[in-house]
C-alpha cells in the first residue's frame, strides 16, 4: 500500500490513512506569474488606444475626411509653402495681372506688383498660430473654471460663477480693440490670446451646467465613495464626457479668432506690418478699388476663399471628431475591424491548408 492509500474504519465509517513508511513531503510554492511589459508592448497599446481606434472612428465619418483634407492643405500652405514659395514684394511681377495669366502670379498681382497667391500663403502661418493659441486658451480656461465650479459647488461655485458673469458682461470687441491699441501686439500667440480674452466665459457657464448633471451620476458617486481624489475624478470621469462639447466649441473659438483677427486687421486696429488676409481685403478695397470697377475683384475673392475654407475645415473636423469620444461607436468599429482581421486570418489559414 502506498503512503497515500486509505482504508475505511468499520466502527466510525471514517477513512483512515495507513502509512507503510516515512511520509514523503511535497512542497508546493505558488507565486504570481509576472509578465514583463516591454517598451514595444507599451507603444503597441498606446498606438491601439490613442491612435488606431480613434483614427478608425474618425475616418469613418465623411465630415472628418473632408475637414482633415482641408486643414492638411492649410498646413501645407503654412509650413512648407511659406518656406518655399517666394514672399510677396513690390514689383515682384508685372502690375495688375489677372488670374491665370502667368505662372509667376497664378492668382494675379496687385497694383504694386505683389503676387496675390504669395500674399495668401505667407499670411497662413500667422493665422494658424493665432487660431491654435486662441482656441487652446479659451477652451482651457473654460474647462478649468466650468468643471471646478460645477463639481465643487458652494462658495467656490459662487465665486467662479460671479467671475464668469463679470467677464461676460464686458463687450468683447470693444475690450479687444482697447487692449490692442494699448499693447500693439505683434506676436501671433499673444494676439490669439488677446482675441479670446473673455470668449471663455460663455463656454465656462455651459460646461458648469453639464458638470452639475454629471456629478450626480452613479459612477462619479461611486468614485467619491471609494475616496478617489477630486482631480482624478475630474480627469477620468467628468472631462472625458465633456470632450465632444469642448471639441466643437474649440472649433467655434478658432473660427472666432479667424473672423475677429481679419476684422481688426481690416480696421487697422492690429499692426499692419504682419501678413494677414484682413490687410489684403483692406488694400483691395481702399487702394485697388475692387468694389468699384470690378477689375480688381479677384484680390478680394482670394483672401475671402482662404477665410471661408479654414472656417469650414475647422467645423467639419470638429463635428467628425465628435464621434471619437462616443464609446459605442468606437467599440463597434473596433470590433468590426477585429472581426474582419480574424476572418482574413481564417481565410489565409484555409488556403494554406488546401
Amino acid at each position: 500500500m502506498k503512503p497515500t492509500d486509505s482504508t475505511s474504519d468499520a466502527d466510525t465509517g471514517q477513512p483512515t490513512v495507513v502509512s507503510d513508511g516515512p511520509e514523503d513531503t511535497f512542497s508546493f510554492e505558488t507565486s504570481g506569474s509576472t509578465v514583463e511589459v516591454t517598451w514595444s508592448d507599451r507603444l503597441q497599446d498606446f498606438y491601439e488606444e490613442f491612435i488606431y481606434k480613434p483614427g478608425l472612428v474618425a475616418w469613418d465619418d465623411r465630415r472628418t475626411r473632408i475637414g482633415a483634407v482641408i486643414m492638411f492643405v492649410y498646413l501645407l500652405m503654412g509650413i512648407p509653402g511659406a518656406w518655399f514659395y517666394p514672399a510677396p514684394s513690390t514689383n515682384q511681377v508685372k502690375r495688375g495681372l489677372g488670374p491665370f495669366e502667368t505662372l509667376d502670379a497664378p492668382l494675379g498681382s496687385t497694383g504694386s506688383g505683389e503676387d496675390v497667391l504669395g500674399m495668401v500663403i505667407h499670411a497662413t502661418p500667422e493665422m494658424l498660430i493665432m487660431v491654435v493659441s486662441g482656441g487652446i486658451f479659451a477652451t482651457s480656461v473654460a474647462v478649468l473654471i466650468g468643471t471646478v465650479a460645477g463639481y465643487k459647488g458652494g462658495a467656490v461655485d459662487r465665486a467662479l460663477t460671479s467671475f464668469s458673469d463679470v467677464a461676460m458682461s464686458i463687450p468683447g470687441l470693444p475690450l479687444v480693440m482697447v487692449l490692442a491699441v494699448v499693447f500693439r501686439p505683434r506676436d501671433p500667440v499673444l494676439i490669439g490670446v488677446l482675441l479670446t480674452i473673455n470668449y471663455w466665459a460663455g463656454l465656462g457657464r455651459s460646461i458648469r451646467s453639464q458638470v452639475l448633471t454629471l456629478r450626480e451620476e452613479s459612477y462619479v458617486e461611486a468614485a467619491r465613495t471609494m475616496g478617489v481624489s477630486t482631480p482624478r475624478i475630474l480627469l477620468k470621469d467628468v472631462i472625458p464626457n465633456l470632450m465632444p462639447f469642448v471639441l466643437v466649441n474649440f472649433a467655434n473659438a478658432a473660427r472666432y479668432v479667424v473672423f475677429a483677427s481679419v476684422g481688426l486687421y481690416y480696421l487697422g486696429v492690429l499692426p499692419s506690418s504682419v501678413d494677414n488676409w484682413g490687410i489684403q481685403l483692406e488694400n483691395a478695397y481702399s487702394q485697388e478699388g475692387a468694389l468699384v470697377g470690378g477689375d480688381a475683384l479677384y484680390q478680394l475673392i482670394a483672401p475671402m476663399i482662404a477665410i471661408m475654407g479654414i472656417a469650414l475645415g475647422l467645423i467639419l473636423l470638429a463635428q467628425g471628431l465628435d464621434r471619437v469620444f462616443n464609446p459605442r461607436v468606437r467599440t463597434r468599429l473596433a470590433g468590426e475591424s477585429e472581426a474582419t482581421a480574424e476572418n482574413e486570418d481564417r481565410e489565409t489559414n484555409t488556403e494554406v491548408n488546401i
